[in-house]
């Protein structure tokens, strides 16, 4: 496994860190929390130190399922969670309605983003006791939002910084000016966005960006969903409340697509002996000014395959005659 830092927090995170999205059940059609412990354990044992989880995954859930998973081993994450995203409120700016199970315009859970001190005061309360933790490694604002200043959200994450609740402080889905923004309140050490082989928007904005500044940039989502495992094949199908079961990105067609550009990828993950899966893990943090991958694990196996992509090496020449086949099949695949 590889170690980068996490900007010029002190923090070294594993480059693979394991995402727990999918471990809340909220949106993935339900999960087991003996399952996902037990994905915990197995990434910690192959050397990944990063957990990034949110108090939204699951109203809660994948907070608790890690809390409980790190009770005798905390030294040996870099816990990363969120604030932002709340239930308890009506300001800031409306993002969605939600069931118990999955968003629905019907649902009766209002969801806002709201970065406002008093909120994210409440909020890192109720993480670490979900988190069984008396600090937060990597705190970050889930989304931004126009009601709240950013100066004021940041001065707030400085403070709970000195306060020794938290000890690196990170955005995610944010822009270049909203980070410049941040930066002048105080110090950022990350961003972390949606970034893959099938979304790179970031090459132009956000990762030259993080170079200039020395910020840790976390992929999430690298790989697609599930969709750039060459695991979901044009027969798959998703069960009610899974994210999947309706998006565009996993039509018949476009698994089809996403296959055949995989199939050219193939000879790369032989010469090195790993999964598909793998390759496309080692690609991400290979990127310029990529720093980790945050990979979902509903089970041990998973978790022990996306570590061992920690430790692919990738040559300038492989990584050249890659991109030249994912700009081949580009216009082709559903964004």
């Amino acid at each position: 496994m590889q170690y980068r830092a996490l900007g010029d927090s002190g923090i070294r995170a594993s480059v693979v860190g394991l995402g727990t999205w999918v471990m809340g059940g909220w949106m993935w059609g339900g999960t087991s929390d003996e399952d996902s412990i037990a994905a915990i354990h197995a990434s910690l044992d192959h050397g990944v130190n990063l957990i990034d989880t949110a108090p939204i995954y699951g109203f809660g859930a994948a907070e608790q399922v890690v809390g409980k998973a790190l009770a005798d081993r905390r030294d040996e994450a870099v816990i990363a969670t969120k604030c932002g995203m709340v239930a308890n409120t009506t300001r800031g700016e409306f993002k969605f309605a939600s069931t118990a199970r999955a968003i629905d315009a019907d649902g009766l859970i209002q969801i806002y983003q709201y970065n406002h001190p008093d909120s994210i005061r409440w909020e890192i309360e109720r993480s670490l006791k979900r988190l069984g933790t008396d600090r937060i490694d990597l705190y970050q604002t889930h989304w931004q939002e126009q009601e709240t200043p950013i100066e004021d959200t940041m001065a707030c994450l400085e403070k709970l910084r000195d306060e020794g609740k938290i000890r690196a402080i990170g955005v995610c889905n944010a822009n270049p000016e909203q980070m410049g923004r941040y930066r002048a309140a105080g110090r950022l050490d990350s961003d972390q966005e949606r970034y893959s082989m099938l979304d790179r928007g970031l090459e132009d904005t956000n990762l030259p960006d993080a170079r200039e500044h020395g910020q840790a940039v976390l992929a999430w989502s690298p790989l697609a969903l599930g969709l750039l495992t060459g695991k979901i094949g044009p027969d798959r199908t998703f069960p009610p409340g899974d994210l999947r079961r309706d998006n565009p990105r996993f039509s018949v067609e476009n698994r089809k697509r996403v296959q055949a550009m995989l199939g050219e990828l193939e000879p790369y993950a032989e010469a090195h002996g790993v999964t598909i899966a793998q390759l496309v893990i080692a690609w991400t943090f290979h990127q310029p000014g990529l720093s980790h991958v945050l990979c979902g694990a509903r089970h041990a196996e998973q978790a022990r395959e996306n570590a061992a992509a920690g430790a692919v090496e990738l040559s300038a020449d492989e990584l050249a005659a890659m991109r030249q086949i994912l700009d081949r099949h580009a216009t082709e695949l559903e964004a």
